[in-house]
């Protein structure tokens, strides 16, 4: 089985940590773009340019899945993507985790981009699945960024910022950024009031490896697919990992330098074979 992941930068590395962590013997080909990163100030169009030739980077290693590892590209280019690779290739969107945190009553916070924040396609979700929750949307300038360079300063003074804007009665705070999955105790910490319960957060890391796994799955049995089957039980990674393969803008090469900075990073790193 082989599992793609795509994002501007290293945002994706909490989805993949998920599958590798479902399915450790899956091939991965992590495809980024540090030549158009940040995406968060381009246009929808840009985005959609640039996400698409992020895709076909990763769509030629043939893969049996695409997680689209990403919300401002799951936000603006998902069709587009989707219009292009399927059927021959799943895609899977990136979607905020407002539904589960909504079932568990409000308040509730949303963390996002300047770029989602606001964004018709988040209101829809709010609308869909939060009608009766007090939500509050909470830009985040510069949180993605800080964490796609590691950069521990900017990473705080960013999260202490979208902290301040977070009610504080909030009871949940939904990450609709992919790289915000990867400081997810700093945000935590942060968000914590004395005398208060702790706030539960959202991710959407483990739901989509979950989706990109049953997706090859059903295709296999359908005969559409060249993966190995269904995989739905949860086994430790060991240092039998599949193979790692990294995509720069296109171009082959290893984990950026600031991956390693975090968990994830360090943990695919160790078990994986790497091309």
């Amino acid at each position: 089985m082989k599992i793609a992941l795509m994002d501007s930068g290293i945002g994706l590395l909490a989805a993949a940590d998920a599958v590798r962590r479902r399915c450790p013997e899956a091939d991965l080909v992590l495809s980024c773009d540090p030549d158009g990163m940040p995406w968060g100030p381009r246009s929808p169009e840009d985005v959609t340019e640039r996400a698409l030739a992020v895709a076909r980077a990763a769509a030629e290693h043939q893969p049996d899945a695409l997680i689209v590892a990403c919300n401002t590209a799951s936000v603006h280019a998902l069709p587009t993507l989707r219009a292009e690779l399927e059927p021959a290739l799943p895609v899977i969107g990136t979607v905020p985790a407002i539904k589960p945190a909504a079932a568990g009553g409000g308040p509730l916070a949303i963390w996002a981009t300047p770029a989602t924040t606001g964004s018709p396609y988040q209101h829809g979700l709010i609308r869909d699945f939060a009608p009766a929750v007090d939500v509050t949307e909470v830009p985040c300038p510069g949180l993605a960024d800080a964490v796609d360079a590691a950069d521990e300063t900017a990473i705080d003074r960013a999260v202490a910022a979208a902290a301040a804007l977070t009610p504080r009665d909030a009871r949940a705070v939904v990450l609709g950024c992919t790289h915000y999955e990867l400081v997810e105790e700093r945000i935590r910490t942060a968000l914590q009031r004395p005398g208060l319960p702790a706030v539960v957060l959202y991710g959407s890391a483990d739901a989509v490896a979950a989706q990109a796994l049953r997706r090859v799955g059903a295709a296999v049995a359908d005969g559409a697919g060249g993966g190995r089957g269904p995989v739905t039980s949860v086994t430790p990674a060991g240092p039998s990992g599949g193979r790692l393969t990294v995509l720069l803008s296109g171009r082959e090469g290893v984990l950026p330098e600031p991956a390693l900075a975090y968990a994830e990073g360090r943990l695919l790193a160790a078990v994986s074979q790497v091309r």
